[in-house]
């Protein structure tokens, strides 16, 4: 008897336990979806807001002069009404988001045309009816109509993201995401990063990160015009080697001095000290090993700095860290590891071994001469940043690469 009650008890425990498992979840889910609704409805208000002040701009017959009185008398008047947030400021900021995305909600409006209801699901056309929100003015081809701001939320929750295009509304962009991205001034780099912060669930601290990082410039300097182009309409996309590595690997987030006293050991402590944000920076795909890993050759030891595994290309990454300008010793030595990488350690279902050397400083020229065609697919050589460019930077890294590219007789399939 005492068996079989204890056995129920043991029995009711576990069931106990999953249906809070369950509940738990359903929980966060909820609250998880209650964010991200009281996400998207400050940015469909705040784009609101920004057309209501270009709209009423437009009519003043001194634009700039009327434009500013506006703002700082709506200023005043929100304010008090319904306190912070309503700063000369971020109204500037909502108009500047309005004429920078003229269409975010254009997928809305279309469906808003005379004979063309939205076709909303029944539950939710149901709250719709017990729900009230103040009506808008929206403007659809032309047309002024009255729709009000919840069904403008709750159509687009309800009509989904599959045909999401950048420039276009996303639950998971957040009225900061949108606010970060206005200090994009290309509409090509900020599609790009509207892409990646929603493939990669950016929060708005690392997209700001991201940019400042000149992350776009730095994966779009080595490629052609359709390369550009699919950055910007499709995100960073890892189909080779070739793909993975960005120029220069920006490790602002380090907090190192750029001193000639610097040895490799302490750069390659600080990036295991800051594994997840160097992770962060690497990209997409890549899992950290181990470090220091020994290769032993008839007694002779050898120290692969860091060893990576990419997902994506499935294979091994081995980085070593240099602290002044590359050598053909350095090559030669990563040669060795890619080598044995591949003899050794791959297993079935591995690709080849890919080798990363970042340096201070680079001969293209020698890198190209020294690995020749077929190695350089697989071995690469790029600079390290101890601190964030700026456009110019980066500028005047390309013409100088463009520079040593011509003069050593053509493009180098490893810059």
């Amino acid at each position: 008897m005492r068996k079989k009650a204890k056995a129920r008890i043991s029995q009711a425990k576990a069931v106990s336990g999953d249906v809070y498992a369950r509940i738990q979840q359903i929980l966060e889910s909820a609250r998880a979806n209650v964010a991200r609704t009281v996400n998207t409805t400050q940015v469909v208000a705040n784009w609101l807001i920004g057309r209501e002040i270009v709209e009423e701009e437009q009519r003043g017959k001194q634009r700039a002069q009327y434009g500013k009185q506006l703002v700082e008398g709506l200023s005043k008047k929100l304010s008090r009404e319904y306190g912070t947030g309503y700063s000369v400021q971020n109204l500037f900021y909502t108009k500047q988001f309005y004429l920078t995305y003229p269409k975010i909600l254009h997928a809305v409006r279309g469906e808003f045309k005379p004979g063309n209801r939205p076709k909303i699901h029944h539950a939710l056309r149901d709250e719709l009816k017990t729900r009230s929100g103040r009506k808008i003015r929206h403007t659809a081809g032309g047309e002024t109509q009255s729709v009000s701001l919840v069904q403008l939320e709750i159509f687009h929750a309800a009509s989904g993201e599959s045909a999401w295009q950048p420039g276009m509304l996303h639950t998971s962009l957040s009225w900061t995401h949108y606010r970060t991205l206005l200090k994009v001034e290309t509409s090509e780099a900020r599609s790009f990063y509207e892409i990646e912060s929603i493939k990669n669930n950016w929060p708005a601290r690392e997209l700001e990160r991201q940019i400042n990082s000149l992350l776009f410039e730095r994966l779009a300097k080595s490629k052609d015009k359709k390369g550009v182009l699919k950055l910007a309409t499709r995100g960073q996309e890892i189909a080779q080697a070739s793909d993975v590595f960005k120029d220069p690997v920006v490790v602002e987030f380090l907090g190192l001095p750029e001193t000639h006293r610097m040895v490799e050991s302490d750069l390659e402590q600080a990036l295991i000290n800051n594994l997840q944000l160097f992770l962060l920076e690497l990209g997409k795909g890549f899992a950290f090993v181990s470090r220091q890993e020994r290769i032993t050759l008839d007694g002779d030891h050898f120290y692969v700095d860091l060893v990576f595994y990419h997902a994506i290309l499935k294979c091994y990454v081995l980085i070593d860290l240099k602290v002044g300008k590359l050598t053909h010793a350095d090559l030669g030595q990563m040669q060795l590891y890619v080598n044995y990488f591949d003899r050794e350690r791959r297993t079935e279902g591995d690709g080849s071994t890919l080798g990363l050397i970042l340096c201070t400083d680079k001969n293209d020229a020698v890198v190209k001469y020294t690995l020749g065609h077929d190695l350089s697919q697989r071995i690469f050589a790029k600079r390290y940043k101890l601190h964030l460019p700026t456009e110019e930077e980066l500028r005047a890294e390309v013409r100088r690469e463009l520079k040593e590219i011509a003069a050593s007789g053509g493009p180098s399939e490893n810059t």
